[in-house]
């Protein structure tokens, strides 16, 4: 009995020298955040992810950043860049928590990184000027293919390459997708590979950009965390992202940022960037006149998609106008002449001011709007029977992501049967609302592209003025000093 009492006495002591030198674990990564009150997230400039406009900071991943933050209640350290191999850094070295790249995600790092839940799947596109020949395959390429060193899309041509040796690649480490894509547009470069929610949100801006082919199809768009044995923060990233989507949180940013970007007409958008040029000039005014709180640029796209800024237009239903007004709108607006463009522009700001204001307060923007915009397409009463057969199907009314789907449903007898206002074009409200988006996207982004040049030529303009004085002023001074000078001299000389 005495020997297994000591023989107990020693595994204790044995498991104390062990526990003693065995280090102390670290703190569980969900703790660590917890305890500095602050998730970091490395996420990528650009169109798809993260930027700043004049209202702030916007994009798909900083939105979800943001409601990661919020769901943790912890505050947001957002570490921005705008190189994907700067956050990977930072990841390997524990200064960012996560990172929200925006991009697909290349089989090398799936197998150094962990990956949290894809929210998004992207095909990798070959892309190509819709100017020149559209080649049919790899082999008839004619110039290299200019992809992103490091990137998901380098990968892809790596291994096609390797299956064609005659392949040209080329690999580029300084500019970023986005301006590959340009670069592409202005006849720079000739190919270059792209996820295809990154080419959508750009075709709206760079029309000539077109799909060559499908190089890798429905590839995951996810987070990246460090590759350990931590599960505290996956775990919370996993119900993060399976709430969402069981919410329609992800549905509504979805659509938010590309719901709108999905269909695309390279006639259309070329005919528009156009008219922004040669034809919204000479309405601009009436348009920011008349355009109440709203943005007068997105007055001007409403009116681009009624009438395509013809101040005469008439529709086969009766409709006329820059706005394309109807005969008991046009009344209630008090507009006595419906093919005058001031008074056509301020009916139609006023009549769609007074439907965003009939929506219930709960509805907020930008749902708010879309539902509005809806609404002067069809009627408000349509809307409200879309957003009735939502809420019958347990979704959110006050969502335009979710009634949008339920809109088309209003041709059907079995549902328009089941409301007061009964059939409607449900499906063309919906292509209306999103083609005003695009508009609207495009007239932004042109907008600003003016005002940025106008600012940059007024610059050069106050320089060129500034450095003009300062000449003449130098090219005076010194005639001055001869005359002295010469004086001197003269004086001088007299002395002699």
């Amino acid at each position: 009995m005495r020997w297994k009492v000591l023989l107990l006495v020693l595994m204790i002591m044995l498991m104390l020298s062990l526990a003693a030198c065995t280090p102390a674990p670290e703190p569980m990564h969900l703790h660590q955040i917890y305890q500095r009150d602050s998730i970091r997230v490395g996420i990528l400039n650009g169109p798809t992810s993260y930027y700043v406009t004049a209202d702030g900071a916007t994009g798909y991943e900083y939105e979800l950043a943001v409601a990661l933050a919020d769901k943790l209640g912890v505050k947001l350290d957002l570490v921005p860049s705008f190189h994907l191999e700067e956050l990977l850094e930072k990841l390997r070295t524990g200064q960012v928590d996560v990172i929200a790249s925006g991009s697909t995600v290349s089989e090398s790092l799936r197998a150094q990184y962990r990956l949290a839940p894809a929210y998004q799947w992207s095909d990798e596109v070959l892309v190509f000027r819709q100017t020149e020949k559209k080649p049919k395959s790899l082999a008839e390429l004619s110039a290299p293919v200019v992809v992103l060193k490091g990137s998901s899309q380098a990968e892809t041509m790596l291994k096609k390459q390797a299956e064609l040796p005659e392949l040209a690649l080329s690999l580029n480490e300084t500019d970023d997708a986005t301006e590959l894509l340009q670069q592409v547009a202005d006849g720079k470069i000739q190919y270059t590979v792209a996820d295809s929610h990154l080419l959508a949100i750009n075709q709206r801006f760079y029309p000539n950009l077109g799909v060559a082919m499908v190089l890798k199809s429905q590839q995951p768009v996810a987070w990246l965390l460090a590759k350990n044995n931590d599960d505290s923060l996956m775990s919370v990233l996993v119900e993060f992202f399976g709430r969402s989507y069981e919410g329609a949180e992800l549905l509504s940013l979805e659509d938010k940022y590309f719901g709108h970007v999905r269909r695309f007409n390279y006639a259309d958008t070329l005919d528009y960037i156009e008219a922004i040029d040669k034809v919204l000039p000479r309405y601009r005014a009436l348009f920011e006149q008349h355009s109440g709180n709203l943005d007068w640029r997105l007055l001007a796209a409403i009116a681009y998609q009624e009438s395509r800024w013809d101040p005469k237009a008439r529709s086969p239903q009766g409709v006329v106008g820059m706005m394309m007004l109807t005969v008991n709108t046009a009344n209630s607006m008090k507009v006595t002449s419906r093919v005058d463009a001031a008074q056509s522009i301020r009916g139609g700001s006023q009549y769609l001011q007074k439907l965003l204001d009939r929506m219930p307060e709960r509805v907020k923007m930008p749902d708010r709007l879309w539902f509005a915009l809806a609404g002067y397409n069809i009627g408000y009463n349509h809307v409200e029977s879309a957003r009735m057969l939502t809420e019958k199907d347990g979704a959110d009314p006050d969502k335009w992501a979710e009634v949008k789907q339920r809109l088309s449903l209003l041709r059907q007898r079995k549902y328009y049967s089941q409301t007061r206002t009964g059939y409607a074009r449900g499906d063309h409200a919906v292509y209306y609302v999103e083609n005003i988006r695009r508009y609207f996207d495009t007239l932004l982004w042109v907008d600003e592209k003016k005002q940025a040049e106008l600012k940059i030529q007024q610059q050069k303009q106050k320089l060129a003025e500034e450095y003009g004085e300062q000449l003449e002023a130098a090219a005076n001074k010194p005639a001055a000093k001869d005359n002295k000078k010469t004086t001197t001299k003269t004086g001088t000389d007299r002395k002699s």
